[in-house]
């Protein structure tokens, strides 16, 4: 049969990943079509788009301001209808924004002059434009919510100097989650109102925490994200200190956690010694850090995500967190005991497969206690060509995520690796997690639960089997109904943990391994820093203000960010934002020395 290939191009049209992840897959769902992609016209995708057959000659040309609608079909005329239809939906898409009421304002000044108390900027448009808005936005007295990466390390002191300047917080770059009063900035779950506070330079571990303590009935007072650098030396902890300081005088807050992967050391001990000294119980979750530490009171030193949960709920109740890791339910144990008795003797490799880059980190850090030879992206020591050992897979990793979507809002990335696994017959053992609330995939457990289907239906041609085990990290209430997600799941066989340590230890069970946490809790310190670290920062003035008030947003970047917080009853104006200059970087820089 032959293949038909079009591309549709429209000058200068911007759309953020969210709506051309929607269009792509509205037109893959059409009849007779074969491939499609609708992509902003960077050379990066250009090559993407390239290496799948997708690109045609006109196409070659584009710009990156263009958006690039490309087919695949049976017949020209298939092809033909499809990039018609695609039209259509982006037009439908800028008619329904304009009668929503006024015409959306197309910069930050604009919407500052329709919402001039508005009090934070939620960020999210291309990292090469993220510094210069986020800056205008300091500049305008705005707190900032920097979701967007790709923002350079010298770019981030300069926003972070620049906000302790004027009392305000940088949240980011490269931010995912942050709750503020009740209101979700980026990938937050619908948690409860509560006594517990998190701070955490990483936002899967901030989910997976706060969604640990909503099943145990705890919530949250504020849930601040400070970008994944922000306790790199360069940086002192900037953010994360600052915020601490405003935890220790919020009165909604009684227990803080501080949630990392393992910062700089000296930047370390200035963190643990300044929540010492907050005045209130504090959990140290330095995911990773397991190295022995003297103790502080008040400061409960832990290094899994499950155990900061804990500690955390025994504090807020008034106790003393315990140290023995609790152990792996009996029923789980039971079901993992008679899955591996169909395995085949050779079956013994595990690997994980995770949207979360830091519940990929706790899952590395935990099967290299117990096993040989696991490999993974996250320190560069994977390599396809290697099958005979261990993997843990961070999929949301700038190599699977060049041109796409995050696979916390397109889980396809996965599907295509399961059916790749398939085919290796020395697996035993599949960890996922699947990732809940605002932001994410509608239905990320259904989505899995589907490409295990797939991917058994292969086994079952090769005549072996595999386990999988799958943590759902999401609260009860978010919209993607938690209950459901675990039910589909289960249902296809995939056994369900309550955390991601959970299920590696289950995992290593398996495998014939185990994972002792006791001795990796209690109470601790980290060395004193020296000079050469950042000093303190200053308290920002307007956070108190922020916390007490909630957020009143300008949003500019993906409009999903905009609706989630309208849902949630937060003033927000959605800016229907731009490239500047159609995207030339040089009149961009021209324009902005003429300001």
């Amino acid at each position: 049969m032959s293949m038909h290939t079009q591309c549709l191009i429209l000058p200068s049209l911007y759309r953020d990943s969210v709506v051309l992840m929607q269009l792509s897959r509205s037109l893959e769902s059409q009849p007779h079509v074969h491939q499609a992609a609708v992509m902003m016209g960077t050379p990066q995708n250009r090559d993407l788009l390239r290496e799948a057959g997708l690109l045609t000659p006109d196409a070659e040309a584009s710009g990156a301001n263009d958006l690039l609608i490309c087919v695949q079909a049976d017949s020209p005329e298939t092809a033909d209808a499809a990039l018609q239809h695609a039209r259509e939906l982006c037009l439908q898409h800028q008619v329904q924004r304009d009668e929503a009421g006024e015409t959306a304002p197309r910069t930050l000044a604009t919407a500052l002059r329709r919402m001039p108390d508005a009090n934070l900027a939620c960020i999210s448009v291309p990292g090469q434009y993220a510094y210069r808005e986020a800056r205008r936005a300091l500049e305008q007295g705005l707190h900032v919510f920097l979701f967007s990466d790709h923002v350079d390390l010298d770019a981030e002191i300069e926003l972070k100097q620049l906000a302790s300047q004027h009392g305000l917080l940088v949240m980011g770059p490269d931010c995912g989650t942050a709750m503020v009063r009740g209101m979700p900035l980026g990938f937050a779950n619908q948690w409860p109102n509560g006594p517990v506070g998190l701070i955490a330079a990483s936002g899967t571990g901030l989910q997976q925490v706060s969604c640990l303590l909503a099943h145990q009935g705890v919530g949250i007072s504020h849930a601040i994200g400070v970008g994944g650098r922000d306790l790199h030396r360069e940086l002192g902890g900037h953010s994360m200190r600052a915020a601490l300081q405003t935890l220790a005088r919020d009165d909604d807050t009684r227990v803080i956690v501080l949630i990392s992967k393992p910062p700089d050391p000296e930047v370390a001990g200035l963190l643990a010694h300044e929540a010492a000294e907050s005045g209130k119980p504090c959990v140290l979750a330095l995911i990773g850090d397991d190295r022995p530490r003297p103790g502080l009171p008040g400061l409960y030193r832990v290094t899994t995500l499950e155990a900061a949960a804990l500690a955390a709920n025994a504090l807020a109740r008034g106790d003393t967190p315990s140290v023995h890791a609790e152990p792996l339910p009996p029923h789980l144990v039971a079901a993992a005991e008679t899955a591996r008795q169909a395995l085949q003797p050779d079956q013994h490799l595990v690997h994980g497969l995770y949207c979360g880059g830091t519940l990929a980190a706790e899952s590395l850090w935990l099967l290299r206690r117990a096993l040989e030879s696991v490999d993974s992206n996250l320190d560069d020591s994977f390599s396809a060509a290697n099958t005979a050992r261990h993997v843990v897979l961070d999929l949301g990793a700038e190599a699977f995520t060049s041109g796409r979507p995050h696979p916390m809002i397109d889980p396809a990335v996965r599907r295509q690796h399961l059916l790749h696994l398939a085919e290796h017959a020395g697996l035993a053992v599949v960890l996922c997690d699947v990732m809940l609330g605002w932001g994410a995939h509608e239905a990320p457990g259904v989505a899995l639960a589907a490409a295990w289907q797939e991917m058994q239906a292969r086994l079952r041609q090769l005549e072996r089997q595999v386990i999988g085990i799958a943590t759902v990290c999401g609260a009860p209430d978010d919209p993607q109904d938690y209950a459901h997600q675990c039910r589909v799941l289960e249902e296809h066989g995939l056994l369900l943990a309550d955390s991601n340590a959970q299920a590696v230890r289950l995992a290593a069970h398996i495998a014939g391994a185990s994972i002792d946490l006791t001795a990796m809790s209690g109470q601790a310190e980290l060395p004193p820093a020296s000079s050469a670290v950042t000093p303190m920062p200053q308290m920002p003035s307007q956070l108190p203000i922020l916390f007490r008030e909630g957020p009143r947003v300008i949003n500019l970047g993906l409009e999903s960010f905009a609706a989630q917080l309208r849902a949630c009853g937060a003033p927000v104006l959605h800016v229907d934002w731009q490239p500047p200059a159609s995207g030339n970087a040089h009149l961009t820089n021209l324009l902005e020395r003429l300001k």
